[in-house]
Order: C-alpha cells, then sequence, then structure tokens
C-alpha cells in the first residue's frame, strides 16, 4: 500500500468514527481534514478575481456586492457535484464522461479548458507587468526606465515564464525551494488580503477627511440581488443621466450598462472557471478519496472555498467602491467638472476618447457636451494598477499601498500561472492518455506559455483591465462543463445505486438547474453580444454534434 493509500484509509477510519458520533463530531473531523476546497480557493482568489472585483467597485460601488457570492455558491454547487459524481463512480471525469455520457461533451470540455487556460493566462501575465512597472519598479522597468515600456515587458515576462515553468516542471518533488516558494507566495496573497480587511475596519471606524466612512445600510443593501444592473446603469448614475438629454442621456446609459455587463460578467467567470472544474476531480483523486469522502468533499467545498472568496471578494469591492465609485482620477477635473489636465496626464487619452465618442454619435452642434458629462466620461476611464493599488491607502499610506498591492498581485498571478500550467499538462495527459507526472505531463504544461502575449497584445492599453475580456470569453465556455456534469449527476450508467433518489435529487436537481440555466443564458447572451450571428452557427453546430454523440455512444435507454 502506498504512502497516499496508507493516508486515505486512515483518514476514512476517521470519518467513519466521527461519523457514528454525530453531526458536530462529523464536521469537526472534516474541518481537520479538509484540503482540496482550499486548493481550489488559491486558484479562484488569483488576478481575475481582484481585478474583477476592484472594477465591480469602481463601476457598481457597493450595489455589485451580490454578484460574486450568488457566483460563487452557484459555482460551488457545480464543484460539489462534480466531487460527487467523481468520488461515487471512481472514474477521471474525462473518460468516464466519454465512456458513460456522451464522447462529444468529454472532447467539448476537455479542450474548452485548455483553450480557457491558454486565454486566461494572458491577463495574468499582464497583471503582473501591470504592477511590476506600474507598483513595484516603475524606476527600472517602467515606461521611463532604461529599457523602455516595451522592454520592461520582456523582461518581466521572460522572468516569469522562466520561474513559472522551472516551478511547474517540478511540481510533485518534495524539495525545500518548492516548498518555499508555496509559503512566499501564500504569504504575499495574505498580506493583500488583510490590507483589504484592514482598509474596511480603517473606513468603518476612522472614516474622514479624503477618505469617507463606510455607510454600513448601503453597504448590506448591495447584497439584495438588482438583476435591473444588467440593462440599467448603477443608481449614483442616475440622478446625473436625468440631467441629460435624451439622445445624450441613452448614449452615456448604454456605454455604462455595456461596462457593467463586462465587469459582471468576468466576476462570474472568475469565481470559478472551466479550468476549476478540471482541476477539483484530478486534485481528489490523487489523495486516495472514495465514496466515503462525499461529505467531506463537499464540506470542503463550502467553508474552505465559498466563505473565505465572499469574505475577501466583499472587502475587495467594499475598499475599491469606497475609493474610486463616481469619483473622477485625481488632476482630471475640479470640483465644478471642468477639464484641469493637460494630454501629459496618464488618463488623458480615455477620457479624450470617451467624449469623441460621444461627439461622434451625437454631434456637439446637437447637444453641447455638458459638464456632467466629462463627469460621466471620467468616471469611465479604465483604471490601471497605478490607480487601484490606491484602494489601500486609507490603511498604509501612498507608497506603502504601492508595495503592497504589486507583491499582493505579483503573488496571485503568479500561482495562477503556475496552475493553469499544472492543468494544461493534466488535459494533454488525459486526451492522449499519457502517465501524469512524466515528460508528456511537463510540454503539455507549456500549452499555456501563450500568457506571454498578454502584456504585448495588450500594448499601450490598460493592463489591468485585460483581465476582463477575456474571462467574458472564459464564461462563454463555463456552461458546457455545467451542462455536462448535470447530465453525469442523473446518469444510472454512470453513478447506478449512487445516483441521488427522493429529496436528495430533487435539491440537486433544481440547485444544479438553476445554476446551469442562468450559466446558460448569462453565455448566450454575451455571445451574440460579441460575436452575433457566428456565435449562434457555432452554438448550432456544437449541439448537433452533442446529439449525435448520444445517438452513437447511447443506442440503448438507460
Amino acid at each position: 500500500m502506498t504512502e497516499i493509500q496508507t493516508q486515505a484509509a486512515r483518514e476514512k477510519q476517521r470519518i467513519i468514527e466521527a461519523r457514528s458520533k454525530g453531526t458536530l463530531s462529523l464536521w469537526s473531523a472534516y474541518t481537520r481534514l479538509s484540503g482540496p476546497g482550499w486548493l481550489q480557493s488559491a486558484m479562484t482568489l488569483g488576478g481575475g478575481s481582484l481585478a474583477g472585483s476592484l472594477y465591480l467597485g469602481v463601476l457598481g460601488g457597493f450595489s455589485l456586492l451580490w454578484i460574486q457570492p450568488l457566483a460563487v455558491f452557484l459555482g460551488v454547487v457545480m464543484l460539489a457535484a462534480i466531487a460527487y459524481v467523481t468520488l461515487s463512480c471512481g472514474e477521471r471525469p474525462f473518460h468516464a464522461i466519454k465512456n458513460h455520457v456522451n464522447p462529444v461533451l468529454a472532447w467539448g470540455w476537455a479542450l474548452a479548458t485548455l483553450v480557457a487556460n491558454m486565454v486566461w493566462a494572458m491577463p495574468q501575465y499582464a497583471l503582473a507587468n501591470a504592477v511590476v512597472q506600474q507598483n513595484l519598479l516603475p524606476g527600472v522597468l517602467g515606461e521611463q526606465g532604461p529599457l523602455g515600456s516595451f522592454g520592461g515587458k520582456v523582461a518581466v515576462t521572460a522572468a516569469i515564464f522562466i520561474f513559472a515553468t522551472a516551478v511547474t516542471f517540478c511540481h510533485g518533488r518534495e524539495s525545500a525551494g518548492v516548498k518555499l516558494y508555496e509559503w512566499l507566495l501564500k504569504g504575499m496573497v495574505m498580506v493583500i488580503v488583510a490590507c483589504f480587511v484592514g482598509v474596511v475596519l480603517r473606513l468603518t471606524f476612522a472614516g474622514g477627511g479624503d477618505h469617507a466612512a463606510i455607510q454600513w445600510t448601503s453597504v448590506l443593501a448591495g447584497y439584495i440581488p438588482d438583476v435591473s444592473l444588467f440593462w440599467a446603469p448603477a443608481a449614483r448614475y442616475r440622478p446625473l443621466l436625468d440631467q441629460l438629454s435624451e439622445p445624450v442621456r441613452v448614449y452615456w446609459a448604454s456605454a455604462i450598462v455595456a461596462k457593467q455587463q463586462d465587469v459582471i460578467f468576468a466576476a462570474v467567470s472568475s469565481a470559478v472557471g472551466i479550468n476549476m472544474t478540471f482541476l477539483l476531480p484530478y486534485s481528489i483523486l490523487s489523495r486516495g478519496w472514495d465514496r466515503e469522502f462525499r461529505g467531506l468533499a463537499v464540506f470542503d467545498l463550502f467553508t474552505g472555498m465559498m466563505i473565505p472568496f465572499i469574505f475577501v471578494t466583499s472587502c475587495v469591492i467594499i475598499a475599491s467602491a469606497s475609493q474610486f465609485h463616481m469619483r473622477p482620477p485625481a488632476g482630471l477635473l475640479d470640483d465644478r467638472y471642468d477639464v484641469i489636465a493637460t494630454s501629459d496626464h496618464p488618463q488623458w487619452g480615455q477620457f479624450d476618447d470617451l467624449l469623441k465618442g460621444r461627439l461622434k454619435a451625437q454631434p456637439e452642434s446637437a447637444a453641447p457636451v455638458a459638464p456632467v458629462e466629462r463627469l460621466l466620461a471620467a468616471t469611465l476611464i479604465k483604471r490601471d494598477a497605478a490607480d487601484l493599488s490606491q484602494s489601500l491607502a486609507p490603511l498604509t499610506g501612498h507608497v506603502i499601498a504601492d508595495w503592497i498591492f504589486g507583491l499582493g498581485v505579483l503573488g496571485m498571478t503568479v500561482s495562477s500561472i503556475t496552475l493553469m500550467m499544472l492543468i494544461s499538462g493534466f488535459v494533454i495527459c488525459e486526451v492522449f492518455n499519457f502517465p501524469h507526472g512524466g515528460w508528456q505531463h511537463r510540454l503539455g504544461t507549456l500549452a499555456a506559455a501563450t500568457g506571454v502575449l498578454g502584456p504585448f497584445i495588450w500594448s499601450g492599453k490598460t493592463l489591468f483591465w485585460l483581465a476582463v475580456p477575456t474571462s467574458v470569453f472564459n464564461y462563454i465556455l463555463l456552461p458546457l462543463a455545467y451542462v455536462t456534469f448535470f447530465i453525469m449527476m442523473n446518469s444510472r450508467r454512470l453513478l447506478g445505486d449512487d445516483r441521488p433518489t427522493g429529496g436528495a435529487r430533487i435539491l440537486w436537481n433544481t440547485l444544479m438547474g438553476v445554476a446551469t440555466l442562468l450559466t446558460v443564458i448569462g453565455a448566450v447572451w454575451q455571445a451574440w453580444a460579441k460575436a452575433g450571428v457566428a456565435a449562434v452557427i457555432a452554438i448550432s453546430l456544437f449541439l448537433c454534434l452533442v446529439i449525435a454523440g448520444f445517438y452513437f455512444r447511447r443506442p440503448e435507454e438507460e
């Protein structure tokens, strides 16, 4: 018996003994044995979630606080279903789906996960470049440094790629260097998390001056879902919009809503991505778990992933909303909304482009630019790392905020890059039936090396914002995993007597059905908004392939 099997046998015995003593004893045992849920938490608390939460606060203020809790709850429901199915059948999911459900869904899930990693790795490199060039070492690797902006990006990107590749290739080996790396990343992430919590406490008990105290009645109201924010501007924009003529008001309202939608879907995608649905099954199988661990897996996800995620992202949104929502960048406008900046201002280009867009849609001869429009344009500017780091300023001051924010984001992004590389290796091994951990797995991890293109594809633009459009793209892929595991949870062929029955089946199907339906609706909506008829054609072709897969795979009824 291997060491992993011996450990799993001891853990199983503890669960059986605790179960015989009652619920409290069982939960106590679950708490001590938890693990994969915290791994998922490390995956989801990455640069994408941080960027999404910051932009939720910038655009929606407190009114979008409900997005992240709802997204992660629905995502955890689906991850819990994935864990239940995996531990019940004991098979690696890709092969279980291919052999017992539908080969098209299996291949679609695996390839969509690989594509998601290849796309999602790009904003991780972009975020890392942003904080190094703007927060940590602007005089060395920034735009004014000796290497220039492009040379600085090359240096930062190359260093991160070499480091992440070396760490990934050492995965699974017990070494002091790998342990030190893991602890350093955890330390950097915990510091930035602690600081966002500190900002919320600071603004709660010691507001005033440049930093207004948090109004907790508004914060609590933000946890009440308001679906109108998918098609209407956040509440604090509305009095400004009401001052404008109808055509101009419609233009700015549409611009605000478009950004709100992108940020909402990006945040939902970052909460639980399709690559996380691939990581979880293999992480629990690698621990030697079986059906006796199904309760632990569900408990682990809710306590080790959902609760920390809601707490951390809420603090980030509250801090961001308090500092940025409806506030123009410093030095751009005066109190009367007149422009005081020059073309040297770092946000001048975005500000000027937003006003030019309005004038193109509604010429000034028909509707002169009102002062309130300048405020609207200023609030819609995409903030970058140098701006967003100041969300920590109420606690740490401006200089220390740069360093804490920079190191925290760097830790999050490097951690995410290595995990995406590992998952890509898992995908390659699964689809080609290679052994895990071998040289094929190492080569497979390099599929996520496409991330190095991120800072250069987005050159000259707001690097932090790259997390938003890439997350929206990956959100469109998410329903593939949700639909697949909904089918698996109801498959007697796959689960046999382990398929839920009675009230348990009703509960699972209700929760999974809501999560799947909302995700499908959102994905189709975004696909149509981004690709139009092409998206409809692609979805229709894939559905035809899925139907054919059921027909050829399952000639008889279950």
